[in-house]
């Protein structure tokens, strides 16, 4: 399937194709366009959208409070933040990086150095495909480390 979103990603643009790739499309093409064209571009396309508004899949409020990254909402929606802890806990981790902690319900200490490496990541390149290969080795380390960390528990 392809999946589009806004072009220039970071963070939740990044963490949300390793996501998808590894645990729920693993055959997706990812596309990214300036903002303004992702819906249009999606539709002509038949493509599902994330990380802007009016996605297929974006930020959603919280029954809790607060709001869900569009990471946690690919999680919850597909039944993974309920069935794999450690994946839960790479979902809280990437919102709490993701700089929004007025929103964000979630606030693990490692969102800093995870926001710092990212934001790296992007000074380095735009290319979104060269980010997410870059950057997808980083998140399956992070969630060696989650499950162990929920293992321990």
């Amino acid at each position: 399937m392809k999946w589009i979103t806004r072009e220039h990603g970071n963070i939740d643009r990044i963490a949300g194709p390793w996501l998808i790739k590894r645990f729920i499309d693993p055959e997706a093409q990812f596309i990214f366009v300036p903002r303004e064209e992702v819906l249009g571009v999606a539709e002509k396309l038949g493509a599902i959208s994330f990380d802007t508004d009016g996605a297929d899949f974006a930020r959603e409020k919280l029954p809790e409070g607060g709001e869900a990254c569009t990471f946690v909402t690919l999680l919850m929606r597909h039944g993974l933040w309920e069935k794999d802890p450690a994946l839960a806990l790479v979902g809280k981790v990437v919102c709490a990086a993701n700089g929004h902690p007025e929103r964000s319900p979630f606030h693990e200490p490692e969102g800093e150095g995870l926001s710092a490496i990212a934001h790296g990541f992007a000074l380095m390149t735009r290319d979104d495909h060269k980010k997410i290969a870059w950057e997808s080795p980083m998140y399956d380390a992070l969630y060696e480390w989650a499950k162990k960390k929920v293992a321990n528990a």
